[in-house]
């Protein structure tokens, strides 16, 4: 019933995020003081319609591609976290009294759920955190995170049967937040009292998260992404899916590629952008943002920054959660540096088993 969002202390772990089109996983330690070294990290790609819409729906496929992802990382820790996407999972902030007991918030929690849950309890993982003192002196304020139990479940089998151990199940917006303390770093102030738009462009869908003084204050998602590009790619030189990805990270496709396919897929980006940040400073209480960070596997593609600074007028920076990061030698610092934006998740998640 009680599932593992939120534990605190764990032994070291692999983060793994699971997204649409590839398992990701980035092993870190500890170098003392909040600072960390990247000891290795993988990309293994997932086939076409192995995951949609966030649900694990080949589970063989999926698995294989977990296995070849740990293959590659070459590591030898088999404990990991994983993610659910956000869009699985249920958050509600409640205020409680700060006397309970711990099992007695646990039913009061139980409660609480109760009356937002649309299904049975029986059927969900609850869990919750508290996140500190309420208005009232003798009030919490408690997060309760909540999912159906498949939806872990199935994530859990694809890890499980590529031999490793779930010890963490986070929640995908959380773990981007725990990567974002790393690159806020490298912003004026460290992104104190500043509001910062991070835009994670995945394959299909496009996850916005602002934090106004570093905790998130909007999120949303809207249908874009990387997939958009493959297609146009298999449509205008007539390749298969697969040949058309490859090509997309690869390079060797013709001189067209560049004014007629990627540049206007980067125009309509950084539309996308434009978008979000209108939509974020019309329907909430915040007028303008200072910064916009991208991130996924988007956010590797050149130019794409000045793009979007151009169409947004707002400063804009390419996420790297390993900047200022020691790195083990068989990490090419490079490579890291392209890949780093579509590992944010992983990122996060792997800081949950040096923290």
């Amino acid at each position: 019933m009680k599932f593992d969002f939120f534990s605190e202390k764990t032994p070291p772990l692999i983060g793994v995020d699971i997204s649409t089109s590839a398992v990701k996983m980035v092993e870190l330690s500890s170098t003392g003081k909040g600072t960390y070294r990247l000891e290795a990290y993988s990309i293994a790609a997932i086939p076409k319609d192995a995951i949609v819409d966030g649900n694990v729906s080949v589970l063989d496929q999926v698995s294989d591609a977990v296995k070849l992802a740990w293959k590659l990382l070459g590591s030898r820790e088999k404990r990991v976290a994983l993610a659910l996407p956000a869009s699985a999972v249920i958050t509600k902030k409640v205020v409680l009294s700060s006397a309970l007991r711990e099992d007695e918030m646990e039913v009061q929690v139980e409660a609480e759920a109760n009356q937002y849950i649309p299904f049975p309890l029986e059927e969900v993982n609850i869990d919750f955190q508290i996140i500190g003192p309420a208005t009232a002196p003798d009030e919490v304020e408690v997060l309760i995170a909540a999912s159906r139990k498949e939806r872990i479940e199935d994530r859990i089998a694809a890890a499980e049967d590529a031999g490793l151990k779930v010890l963490i199940m986070d929640v995908d917006t959380y773990a981007t937040e725990a990567s974002y303390e790393l690159v806020a770093k490298q912003l004026p102030n460290a992104g104190k009292g500043q509001t910062v738009m991070v835009i994670d462009i995945g394959a299909i869908m496009v996850h916005v998260n602002v934090l106004h003084d570093n905790k998130s204050v909007y999120v949303r998602e809207q249908a874009f992404g990387g997939v958009q590009l493959t297609q146009e790619i298999q449509r205008r030189f007539g390749l298969s899916a697969e040949e058309a990805e490859i090509a997309k990270r690869k390079g060797g496709l013709p001189e067209s590629y560049d004014n007629e396919v990627l540049q206007p897929f980067i125009q309509s980006l950084s539309s996308e952008v434009a978008r979000a940040l209108q939509f974020f400073t019309s329907s909430t209480q915040y007028n303008k943002v200072d910064h916009v960070v991208l991130a996924g596997g988007c956010a590797a593609i050149a130019g794409v920054d000045i793009a979007v600074q151009d169409r947004t007028q707002v400063h804009t920076i390419i996420a790297n959660p390993f900047h200022g990061m020691s790195l083990a030698t068989k990490v090419k610092s490079q490579q890291a540096t392209i890949d780093a934006p579509a590992l944010m998740i992983a990122c996060g998640l792997a800081l949950r088993g040096v923290d």
